[in-house]
């Protein structure tokens, strides 16, 4: 069961997400639901299409199975997605 506290080790392609701060105000509050992920990007499927966004330098606000919100610092998630789920994270 994903989890505000173990979000990290768990597969995001398919969840909604919005992007909260960004290093590109063009690219705060673009929302929609994660489509894909490498190890530096998230892309994001809206109602205008695919947006690529770097992880490094935003904030994404991703709601969980059951309406949980959780902010998610970009940060956190650069790795490769096989990769990340299966590291331990302190936090």
């Amino acid at each position: 069961m994903i989890t505000k506290e173990n979000i990290l080790r768990h597969e995001l392609i398919g969840l909604p997400v919005e992007v909260v701060q960004a290093a590109n105000p063009a690219q705060r509050g673009i929302a929609g639901r994660i489509m894909d992920e490498t190890r530096n990007m998230l892309v994001i499927g809206t109602p205008r299409g695919a947006k690529r966004i770097e992880k490094a330098h935003a904030t994404f606000r991703i709601t969980l199975p059951g309406g949980t919100v959780v902010d998610v610092s970009g940060s956190a998630l650069v790795s490769q997605p096989e990769k990340r789920i299966t590291k331990t994270v302190r936090i």
